[in-house]
């Protein structure tokens, strides 16, 4: 508990969420300050988006579907209000604690809006974890926030602080909802100044906001991976491959876990240790009588469910079942059964000496149900090493991730060399992370974007595929040194990729676009009625969209270029509606009067818009059908999520 924080000044759900941790089973996570960094994500401000059509790039479909945000990433989190709860998937590199790669300021303690970036948080700083893991805590609760009910959050690591993350993300997302820790190898062979053991792997640790409800996506099936699967019954569903007849669960599906006997030896046979039959108990049983004899349910008091052992039966545990008349006619009939062809689903198959059916209890995966595609393995390896296996083994080598020089090399040819950075992860590797686990037309957040990658891989998969995934990438970089990465680096990149107009010669454009824009002013109602115009129009778009029906409106920002720009009309949306804003500045008509309203109609007609108005205004003067007004400043308030009384956070994070 920290010294720092009176407790009453906490949310009730918080002080009860404490009490849960400190008097629950399991294990918990405490560290200095871990209740400030708790309370950081609800006090931190958001902030106006200003558009730069300068840094801006591609076409016009892309520039209204992806943003590169250059900023603070968790006051860009916090700004990005009308995205929460709406994001696919989050696919994230932060800063390793490596020594210099990030900062901390202590003022953000009592004030997460404190401008002051703060210090470079050396190697050789004693609190460098608990400064990392306060950094990370309120970040990492921002991005469950943003995810869908069917998100996926995939953070990379490296062993530093690969703990510390897992045990940040465990108490934030549930242990149950660990999808994979992914181990990629980052480099072909050792390095020589290392000490002792070579560091050639690093992790992706890929957490769902709520595991029963994701899906993970297929691989690409090789022709090595479709050669795996054989029909040595001549089952007329065709070709297929042994898989385990288990799954992981045994604490969540006891009733799961119990032994069966094998119908060919009379030995009973259990799930390892942690996993639970692949089906309920009717299922199983119907499984192994489908081998000729008939089952029953029998406690043999040995702490699990009753087994399921062969009718008639001595009991396995206690006698010798090999010399056992019912096993013996069970035997006979699983033999006959076998040597019929097209064996059951679940069949045992022969053990090292080849004798038929005294293996284990195994499952038949056919080919034509993964004909779209394999499960991905944890172990990211060659196509001849790949096999069908599942989520939760245990790595993946560079034939099928890329190398982090592979991700340098990548940058160089795109930018040129001399940008500063050294590791990159590769194409490959978060092209195969967006595959699984975002759709087709989903949202990727990538709140530390360094260079881009995740950018470019969305936009490359984009072309490839057909697909139409849009990107959200915040970048802020070293403003302090001058070189803010988002505006340099990550533009250059995304600008050269999209227009094929790479540093060594041309490639292929991907197409796409995306529209830059630059955090600003914090968002109260005092700045928000001293915004001159310009900004306004950047904040009531970025406020748009956020609620009801509105949500996910893709709005087109409308500007002639043949003529002075509209005097109300700033945007339309997917429906050819138009968003007018009454606004010249502070001191000027800010009002929605009937000769404003006539104004609007003749900007409408002219811009072939439908004759519903949605009218952002100090105050309504006029009563209409056809107009949806939004007040300013209570309705941009509350689309950013502030309550319009006392402006905090209306939404826990």
């Amino acid at each position: 508990m920290d010294d720092l924080i009176d407790l009453e000044s906490l949310p009730v759900e918080q002080l009860i969420e404490m009490i849960r941790e400190k008097t629950g089973a399991g294990v918990n996570l405490s560290f200095p300050g871990k209740v400030l960094a708790r309370q950081i994500g609800r006090r931190v401000r958001p902030r106006n988006q200003r558009t730069v059509k300068s840094l801006s790039a591609g076409d016009e479909h892309g520039r209204a579907r992806n943003v590169l945000l250059e900023g603070d990433n968790l006051q860009a989190l916090a700004s990005l209000y009308r995205e929460r709860g709406q994001v696919d998937m989050i696919l994230t590199d932060p800063p390793y604690n490596t020594g210099g790669d990030f900062r901390y300021n202590d003022k953000w303690d009592k004030d997460p809006n404190d401008p002051d970036m703060g210090e470079f948080v050396g190697s050789d700083d004693p609190a460098r974890h608990t400064k990392w893991m306060k950094f990370m805590y309120p970040r990492l609760q921002m991005m469950k926030a943003m995810l869908k009910p069917t998100g996926v959050l995939a953070i990379c690591i490296d062993s530093r602080e690969l703990f510390h993350l897992g045990q940040m993300l465990d108490e934030l997302f549930h242990e149950d909802n660990r999808l994979a820790i992914i181990n990629w190898q980052k480099i072909t062979s050792p390095k020589n100044h290392d000490q002792g053991v070579s560091t050639a792997t690093e992790y992706v640790l890929i957490y769902a906001k709520d595991e029963d409800k994701v899906r993970t996506g297929r691989l690409p099936r090789s022709e090595k991976t479709a050669s795996g699967y054989v029909n040595p019954d001549s089952d007329p569903l065709g070709a297929w491959a042994p898989s385990d007849s288990t799954l992981m669960g045994a604490s969540t599906h006891p009733g799961q876990v119990y032994g069966i006997q094998n119908p060919f030896t009379g030995k009973l046979h259990y799930p390892q240790e942690g996993r639970c039959w692949r089906n309920e108990r009717a299922k199983m049983k119907a499984a192994a009588e489908a081998w000729g004899a008939e089952y029953e349910d029998r406690d043999l008091d040995d702490g699990l469910r009753p087994a399921l052992v062969i009718k008639g039966a001595r009991n396995p545990l206690t006698r010798d079942y090999s010399k056992d008349p019912a096993v013996r006619a069970a035997k006979k009939l699983a033999l006959e059964r076998r040597k019929a062809g097209s064996w059951p689903r679940y069949f045992w198959r022969n053990d090292r000496s080849r004798n038929p059916g005294h293996g284990e209890l195994r499952y038949k995966t056919y080919l034509s149900d993964v004909e779209v595609g394999v499960v991905p393995t944890t172990y990211w390896a060659s196509d001849e090493e790949f096999e069908v296996a599942e989520i939760d083994t245990v790595s993946w080598p560079h034939p099928q991730s890329g190398t982090s020089e592979t991700g340098k090399s990548e940058l160089n040819a795109v930018v040129g060399r001399g940008h500063g950075f050294d590791t990159v992860k590769p194409l490959q590797l978060m092209e195969k992370i967006i595959s699984l686990w975002c759709p087709p037309g989903g949202l990727v957040l990538d709140p530390f974007a360094g260079s881009g990658t995740t950018g470019h891989a969305v936009l490359d998969l984009n072309k490839a595929t057909g697909s139409d995934r849009r990107f959200i990438l915040i970048e802020q970089g070293r403003p302090d040194n001058g070189d803010s990465y988002a505006r340099t680096l990550t533009v250059d990149r995304l600008r050269r990729v999209i227009d094929g107009d790479w540093s060594k010669g041309a490639h292929e454009p991907l197409g796409g676009g995306f529209t830059f824009k630059k955090l600003e002013k914090k968002v109260d109602a005092k700045t928000l009625l001293l915004m001159e115009r310009d900004e306004m129009i950047d904040t009531v778009i970025a406020s748009h969209s956020s609620t009801g029906s509105r949500r996910r409106a893709v709005l087109i920002p409308v500007v002639d270029a043949d003529e002075e720009p509209y005097a109300y009309l700033v945007a339309k949306n997917a429906a050819n509606e138009g968003i007018f804003l009454v606004w010249s500045g502070a001191d000027s008509n800010t009002d929605l009067t009937e000769e404003v309203y006539e104004e609007i109609a003749e900007e409408a007609e002219a811009a072939k818009l439908s004759d519903v108005y949605h009218v952002y205004s100090r105050r309504n003067l006029i009563v209409t059908d056809d107009v949806v007004w939004y007040q300013i400043p209570d309705r941009i308030l509350s689309d950013f999520g502030l309550d319009v009384r006392s402006e905090p956070f209306t939404e826990e994070v």
